[in-house]
């Protein structure tokens, strides 16, 4: 831990609501709120007042159009959460809280129905199953294998040295 030193202050009472409001929601104490803030806060200011300076090197932009009823909405939502949290809420930190609450959710789900495949067999590795019409096939194929001999014995002796049709099938007549 880096060595430490008291900062004491004396701020007006609405500001310290809104700030002990924020460590709150935060789930922070005092010492790393105030920490946290004051650090944005220099950075911010040494990039210019762009946050996102040092962050530009791995920054992809994504854009797209939305009706204006919408656009409407989320900006009233941002004003009202911008004065709950006593901090500014931008479009976009609250549209890549979306993206990511999304994208977190959908791997959950991801990972929930691989699981749930993991226990049940591969459609490949399914076993046959006889139709109810055909009652002298069972599930292991050890009749089907049989019903199969016996046609051998029963078909012509011919059968195997009859011409080919020129389209590589044979044709018998069974008795």
């Amino acid at each position: 831990m880096t060595g430490r030193k008291n900062l004491c202050a004396h701020i007006p009472i609405a500001l310290h609501e809104k700030v002990s409001a924020a460590r709150a929601e935060a789930g922070l104490n005092t010492n790393d709120y105030v920490t946290q803030v004051l650090t944005e806060y220099y950075d911010w200011k040494e990039n210019g007042g762009n946050i996102m300076a040092r962050k530009a090197e791995n920054t992809r932009t994504l854009a797209f159009q939305i009706p204006e009823e919408l656009f409407q909405r989320i900006k009233e939502h941002l004003e009202k959460e911008s004065r709950r949290r006593g901090i500014r809420l931008t479009q976009r930190d609250f549209v890549l809280g979306l993206i990511e609450q999304a994208l977190d959710e959908a791997e959950r789900e991801a990972a929930r129905t691989e699981e749930t495949a993991a226990g049940q067999p591969d459609e490949a590795d399914a076993r046959y199953e006889p139709d109810a019409d055909c009652p002298d096939a069972g599930a292991d194929g050890e009749e089907a294998e049989a019903d199969s001999e016996e046609s051998a014995e029963n078909a012509p002796a011919d059968a195997g040295e009859d011409a080919d049709s020129g389209d590589g099938v044979r044709s018998a007549e069974w008795n």
